[in-house]
């Protein structure tokens, strides 16, 4: 399968590889330039090392198209699919230098958010069944935010909110600043005319009780750092309201407890640990002459 330009591309993915190239190659690849004949051409072939997730095919492509059009993309596994060891995920014909130029950049965007499409698929598997979704956060690498959101859905995952822009969260800081949680989500609900999805976190059972007791109720309600024991009643406890609400829970939540939590009745638990967390996937690129 070959990729068309600009196919699947985040916003921004040009530039974001073009400062990606201008920041490794600089005024040049010295070494290229002075080992490799300029008519000699090459294959590059991408091989898993380690079993994951594919994701950033997009982004690899791009790489290679900025450094050489003339080189050809071909896909073997795309964004979402599982690879074992050995398996073969991307080819790349074309000039040799141009292929040894665009690896390292290529190569790093398909590792880093291949490791992240892992990462989720993991903790989506981990609570399979239980009708919680596994979220992600703001937690990202700047600039990479689209990237790595695409690649968190990829591995099986689902997007929280995207920015500041598209979603009201009121966290405790807010709260400290407006006044309280009564105050916070009245002046939320006065300037709310785009009609936005309204969340606030709460950190007590007091906490709690005061959202509830509120005349503007929020669209959804964060439980940040609530043991199990107090998770659960505390789900029980909303439910008990009767209104429509998402339930999330938040806070040092793992591979290792993130089902426990799922059982608890929570209809999504946000984990930092997608994006900032996620290890690389180990990648190959061998290159030979063609």
């Amino acid at each position: 399968m070959s990729v068309p330009a600009g196919h699947g591309a985040a916003p921004g993915l040009s530039d974001l590889v073009r400062n990606a190239l201008a920041e490794d190659v600089g005024t040049g690849d010295v070494t290229t330039a002075a080992t490799i004949p300029a008519d000699r051409a090459g294959r590059a072939r991408v091989i898993a090392r380690a079993p994951g997730v594919v994701a950033g095919i997009a982004a690899f492509a791009e790489t290679y198209r900025q450094v050489d059009a003339g080189v050809a993309v071909e896909i073997a596994k795309g964004d979402g699919a599982e690879v074992e060891v050995g398996d073969p995920i991307a080819f790349a014909v074309g000039a040799f230098g141009s292929l040894l130029v665009a690896e390292r950049v290529a190569l790093n965007f398909l590792q880093r958010l291949s490791g992240v499409a892992t990462q989720a698929r993991r903790f989506a598997r981990a609570v399979a069944g239980t009708g919680a979704r596994v979220v992600d956060t703001r937690k990202t690498t700047p600039g990479w935010r689209a990237l790595e959101k695409a690649a968190v859905r990829d591995g099986g995952g689902f997007n929280h909110r995207m920015g500041l822009y598209d979603a009201f969260l009121i966290k405790e800081n807010h709260v400290a600043g407006a006044g309280g949680i009564a105050a916070a989500l009245a002046s939320v609900a006065s300037r709310n005319d785009a009609r936005l999805p309204v969340e606030i976190e709460v950190r007590t059972a007091e906490e709690l009780e005061a959202v509830l007791a509120s005349s503007h109720p929020p669209d959804r309600i964060l439980l940040d750092n609530f043991g199990i024991d107090d998770l659960v009643p505390a789900v029980r406890r909303i439910r008990s309201v009767g209104r429509p609400v998402v339930v999330e829970a938040s806070g040092g939540i793992s591979l290792a407890t993130v089902r426990t939590v799922a059982e608890a009745g929570v209809d999504w638990i946000s984990v930092g640990a997608l994006t900032h967390s996620a290890p690389a996937l180990d990648l190959s690129c061998l290159i030979e002459p063609a």
